[in-house]
């Protein structure tokens, strides 16, 4: 059966997964550290938090299409688990090696202060988030049926 994109369960997965990741950053005080994704948008921007809370899903949204419309045609798999996870550390890089460092100049210090988060335990829960956020992807996007 062949099958083709669907946007609408790419968004509802995307909010779902979303929803799952900032779940689990809302843990990172327990494990000493804070990881407030949209406070940390928000702060960036000068920005009300409803601001990065609207920027937080935005690009969760955004990814959940990436996945998709690109990511699944390109690797020529199905959505599962597995795909959904590998899937999840190409925006973590990104961030990792991009957004913290602009957000670190942003606030008036370096692009390797903000390298990995400016701290390897910060980067591996950030890593771990972004599993969980393309796992929970995979799992729950489906294709249509042509």
């Amino acid at each position: 059966m062949k099958t083709s994109v669907s946007i609408k369960s790419a968004l509802v997965a995307g909010v779902a997964a979303t929803v799952v990741m900032t779940a689990f950053t809302f843990m990172a005080p327990l494990m000493g550290f804070e990881m407030n994704i949209p406070k940390m948008l928000a702060g960036t921007m000068g920005a009300p938090i409803i601001v990065g809370w609207m920027a937080h899903f935005m690009v969760g949204l955004i990814m959940a299409v990436l996945y998709a419309t690109i990511f699944l045609s390109a690797i020529k798999k199905d959505a599962n688990f597995k795909n959904g996870a590998l899937f999840g550390l190409l925006p973590w890089l990104l961030a990792q090696l991009m957004v913290m460092p602009m957000m670190s100049i942003m606030g008036g210090g370096s692009y390797t202060s903000g390298l990995f988060s400016g701290s390897l335990m910060v980067a591996m829960a950030s890593m771990v988030g972004h599993l969980i956020y393309g796992a929970v992807l995979g799992l729950l996007y489906k294709p249509q049926s042509n």
